[in-house]
């Protein structure tokens, strides 16, 4: 070899083909990185779980030897989505109460549904069913609040997807739990069983103020800190939720949690609707992350999260579904940015508010942020982990394209995902799961559906 060829090699290694387990093409790359890279004809290069490199194709596939190429020339990667709030195995009472105020619709359906059909195997069929529809629309990780929470981590983790995970704590007698004591003492085993899985981060999850004593919110939140894992919490969801407090005890709930001390570790607050200039400092000095659900806030008419004041104050705040019981009856992240977006405008009367670039960014970077997943999750970069799907730009409402952003949030939908990546492991492919077997789940859907029809009559 010419002397010369040697020293260009050791000047530039990138010129020697290093093997990948994965090299993705798109006509773009969406990477929501700090710099918000938006790479035209780009790549990303995938080995071992992370993302090696992402940046120009042409560049990558010289660098790169991949065992497996995804050439998608008519897709756009992005990271993927974080679904921040949601109920999964409730997918099995999808649509079983409508057009409901929260508590009616709790108290008189939801609580009576669940005591007479939940079970472990209920929700194991529930969360494949709704791993299902959420892989199939281009979520990757979701956070989760539920019972029988070892049966969600175990069918998340056969779905190929990341979870985090918080078994509910409730002052009443429920399916898995008859007492708050049981279920942390559950919460601890299953935090012990968890501790260091790649997939599922576990967490306690007090349900709300309203449903549970300053002592087993104090519980819950010192076993939190002493697994060092998260809180979840449902947190100033609606009106009525804060007035009653204020009634009660003079102030609201974020400051009576902070005031117990649950504030004082890693948590997230579901919804965050009635949330006033006070609170929202309270939040930002916590670093308490949020979860925004336009959808159920709309159907259940609890109102508009002040987005403005919450982003505007630093605080990390994703997109979540909420359940699909009635709720808002699906879990589609493509939805939820598109409503959180156009929520935000119609209600400050200012289409100015929340762009669409914004709204992407909750559905991921911000979404990882609330959950203390930043270092792993979000966005497209070296360094993280490989949880990446796939757009098309095939269908006729994908044309034309002048601005990503807009296009993603406001034009494409769930159905438009044809891949799906979890670190490094595809579990869609060309629209189809790899990991699960949807003929047999929408199977049993519709057995349990018929179950819980009769249990209601």
């Amino acid at each position: 070899m010419h002397p010369l060829w040697v020293s260009l090699a050791l000047l530039a290694p990138w010129a020697q083909a290093q093997p990948v387990d994965t090299l993705w093409t798109a006509r773009y790359v969406v990477t929501m990185d700090s710099q918000r890279r938006l790479i035209e004809q780009g790549a990303i290069a995938v080995k071992d779980g992370a993302i090696v490199a992402a940046g120009p194709a042409t560049e990558l596939r010289g660098r790169y030897t991949p065992k497996q190429r995804l050439d998608r020339p008519d897709a756009i990667l992005i990271p993927g989505l974080i679904n921040a709030h949601t109920h999964a195995a409730m997918s099995l009472l999808r649509g079983v109460a409508d057009d409901l105020a929260l508590q009616e619709w709790l108290e008189k359906f939801i609580f009576p549904a669940e005591a007479r059909n939940l079970n472990a195997e209920f929700v194991r069929w529930g969360t494949r069913l709704a791993a299902l529809e959420m892989m199939l629309g281009g979520v990757t990780t979701f956070a989760d609040m539920y019972y029988f929470e070892d049966a969600v981590a175990e069918e998340t983790k056969a779905a190929g997807m990341r979870g985090v995970l918080g078994q509910t704590v409730i002052q009443f007698p429920v399916a898995d739990h008859k007492t708050p004591e049981s279920a942390l003492a559950a919460t601890e085993r299953f935090m012990a069983r968890f501790a260091n899985d790649p997939l599922i981060v576990p967490a306690v999850a007090p349900h709300a103020v309203y449903t549970n004593s300053d002592a087993t919110l104090r519980k819950a939140r010192q076993l939190a800190n002493r697994f060092k894992m998260p809180l979840l919490i449902h947190l100033s969801e609606t009106r009525r939720e804060n007035d009653d407090l204020k009634a009660k005890r003079g102030m609201t709930p974020t400051h009576l949690l902070d005031l117990l001390g649950v504030l004082e570790g890693r948590t997230l607050g579901a919804h965050g609707v009635w949330l006033d200039d006070a609170d929202i400092a309270i939040l930002k000095q916590r670093g308490t992350g949020l979860a925004h659900c336009p959808s159920s806030n709309m159907k259940l008419a609890s109102g508009a999260a002040p987005l403005a004041k919450i982003l505007g104050a630093g605080i990390a705040m994703g997109l979540g579904t909420d359940g699909p019981a009635g709720s808002n009856n699906d879990f589609n992240l493509f939805e939820e940015m598109d409503l959180a977006a156009k929520l935000q405008k119609v209600t400050r009367n200012d289409p100015r508010a929340l762009p669409a670039e914004e709204a992407l960014a909750m559905a991921t970077i911000h979404g990882a942020r609330a959950l203390g997943l930043e270092n792993r999750i979000g966005s497209l970069e070296a360094g993280k982990r490989a949880d990446i799907a796939a757009v098309s730009l095939r269908g006729a409402h994908a044309a034309p394209l002048f601005n990503v952003y807009s296009q993603l949030v406001y034009a494409l939908k769930a159905s438009d995902v044809t891949d799906v990546m979890v670190e490094g492991r595809l579990i869609v492919r060309s629209g189809a799961s790899l990991a699960l077997d949807a003929a047999a789940i929408q199977r049993k859907a519709a057995e349990y559906g018929n179950t819980v029809r009769n249990s209601l009559r």
